[in-house]
């Protein structure tokens, strides 16, 4: 039966039925551990319902290792990996796979765990039986240098043929509080599991849930002082240093949601520092300037004398060739799309755009099929925008817009509404000749 909105209970008490169904429904789950606050609440409620109701069943917990982190994330990830080994059954990744690197201009992604660069590893690789490494792993699907997103899709594919077949479920800790992007791509039921708008199918029989989707920050950390659960306790350090719950982020520092806080390395952990900025060029960079107006974090200003568009093309001249053509190619993209498609905008947008005379037509409701939670017009412009001085700035294409992605580093282009992408053919093709000997 398809989920249904719970109106009279609150998020834990939602969370103990979606658990039920989950033990119910599923012959096979995991947890998919990152070491932060909300994939350990997670894993943490999940194992405290399976007390309560006596299950013994084992669930997996799959944590993929990043390599370079704090040594605080990484004897949290211990813990939870070498713990309640009456319930679970720890899957630690430390496999060489595409990275996505915001921190340098001169690579848009890097290789933890790379054996040709062992010399340089933040750490060394953890020492545990429930390791699994380029030496002694067994995944039909890995090919060398491969995107971490594909890893981390097939392995519930690999998980399930490991558990003989049957329904398998990847539980994942992610909530809609943390961006609009991850609202629309978690409540959906075109692609859900039965109708549960909290699920997503992924393949035959399998499926990954969010059942903590609809908790806020503060429920995870009253849930921690409830209940007394272990977490990673480099957020107390950072709520020493001054981060309010919201901001605190305990990502790979070479991601681009850690780039504000990769400062923090430097006070937190000076030993860890010290190897970070050896491992991938630009890290001191971004360390120094990734909450400032120079990442674009803040608002920036027009240089005197450019357009949003001239200034754009000297960011672009100031870039290396691979470098450039990867953001041309998204930027081109754009361009089309927006003035010789067209896309659909809030009507409130659309309203402002028409106020301010934007050159753009106007083309009534989107004839596309897909849902949207407001009222949307389509709009198309008749020239690329520069900048629009409206209150929705994020949701109008723009040069301005183009200049703050790189900026920031934002190779994916993130900013400018494009989805988390796969790293193109030819770095793809660079890296399995790399490897392919391995």
């Amino acid at each position: 039966m398809a989920d249904k909105l719970h109106i009279n209970i609150n998020v834990y008490q939602a969370l103990q039925k979606r658990l039920a169904y989950i033990f119910a429904e599923f012959e096979n789950i995991y947890v998919a551990f990152s070491g932060g606050k909300d994939s350990g609440v997670l894993l943490e409620l999940t194992l405290h319902y399976m007390r309560e109701q006596g299950i013994t069943r084992k669930i997996g917990v799959m944590h993929m290792d990043y390599e370079a982190q704090y040594d605080m994330t990484t004897q949290y990830v211990t813990r939870v990996m070498t713990g309640n080994a009456d319930l679970i059954t720890p899957y630690w990744l430390c496999m060489p796979m595409s990275v996505p690197c915001t921190t340098s201009m001169h690579q848009s992604a890097w290789i933890p765990w790379n054996p040709d660069e062992k010399n340089i590893w933040v750490r060394p690789m953890p020492n545990h039986p429930s390791v699994i490494n380029i030496d002694n792993h067994n995944f039909d699907f890995y090919q060398p240098g491969m995107i971490d997103y594909n890893l981390q899709e097939k392995f519930i594919h690999w998980y399930q043929q490991q558990q003989g077949g049957g329904s398998t479920v990847a539980l994942v800790g992610i909530r809609t509080q943390e961006s609009l992007n991850r609202f629309t791509a978690i409540v959906h039921k075109t692609k859900s599991w039965k109708g549960h708008i909290w699920t997503t199918a992924t393949g035959k029989n399998n499926c990954a849930a969010y059942p903590l989707y609809d908790w806020d920050v503060e429920d995870i950390w009253t849930a921690n002082a409830k209940f007394g659960f272990d977490y990673n306790k480099l957020y107390d350090l950072m709520y020493y240093a001054g981060l309010k719950p919201h901001d605190m982020r305990v990502a790979s520092p070479f991601l681009g949601a850690a780039q504000e806080t990769l400062n923090l390395y430097r006070i937190i952990e000076p030993h860890t520092w010290g190897r970070v900025l050896g491992r991938v060029n630009g890290a001191n960079f971004t360390a120094i300037y990734g909450a400032s107006k120079a990442m674009a974090f803040k608002n920036i200003s027009l240089p005197k004398g450019h357009t949003w568009k001239s200034y754009l093309d000297f960011l672009l001249a100031t870039l290396p060739e691979d470098t450039r053509n990867k953001y041309l190619e998204k930027f081109n993209s754009s361009i089309n799309y927006w003035t010789e498609k067209g896309g659909a905008l809030p009507k409130e947008t659309a309203d402002e755009l028409r106020a301010i005379d934007a050159p753009a037509e106007y083309l009534g409701e989107p004839r596309r099929q897909q849902k949207y939670t407001g009222e949307m017009e389509f709009v198309k412009f008749s020239e690329y925008p520069d900048d629009m001085p409206i209150n929705d700035f994020k949701s109008v294409p723009s040069y301005k817009r183009m200049c703050i992605c790189i900026l920031k580093n934002d190779y994916a282009c993130k900013y400018m509404g494009f989805g988390l992408t796969r790293l193109d053919m030819q770095r793809r093709k660079a890296a399995l000749e790399k490897y392919k000997n391995l």
